[in-house]
């Protein structure tokens, strides 16, 4: 099994609409390395932190789990969405997502400025300068940390 951090814009979509509706089409990546994870590495069970990011406390808020493996991004197809891909064909698609579903939320969000206090945390990749990458691995031993922090 792996672990991930994803990030979305809580007015996007939260935890708490992940809660509600238990799953989710992560679609729209539109970055390769991010797109190259969710292709070539994700897998089903694999579990997710799941992030908030622009937000007044950008932070960890809960989990979710991948319950479907990569599959071609229909958005990349609709000429009236956002995330349209003229290059990108049917038969030879560009861009992939997964499925996540919801697992739990936490007790208390772990925010971006308690990771970055947190000496066991100090490598992840997403405290890293300059990353914006809304996918990257994490080790397990960031997870089981962040996770004890928010239960």
């Amino acid at each position: 099994m792996k672990y991930w951090l994803m990030k979305s814009e809580p007015d996007v979509f939260s935890i708490d609409d992940l809660k509600t509706k238990k799953k989710t089409s992560w679609d729209g990546v539109r970055n390769y390395q991010a797109r190259n994870f969710m292709r070539d590495e994700m897998k089903l069970g694999d579990l997710v932190l799941y992030y908030h990011s622009n937000c007044e406390e950008p932070g960890v808020y809960g989990i979710g789990k991948v319950i479907k493996e990569a599959y071609p991004d229909h958005t990349q197809f609709d000429s009236k969405s956002e995330y349209y891909d003229p290059k990108a064909k049917k038969d030879e698609p560009r861009w992939f997502m997964v499925d996540v579903g919801f697992v739990e939320k936490f007790k208390v969000p772990v925010t971006l400025n308690q990771m970055k206090s947190e000496k066991a945390l100090s490598d992840m990749l997403v405290l890293r300068k300059g990353n914006r990458l809304s996918i990257t691995p994490v080790e397990k031993k960031h997870f089981e940390k962040v996770q004890g922090l928010g239960n």
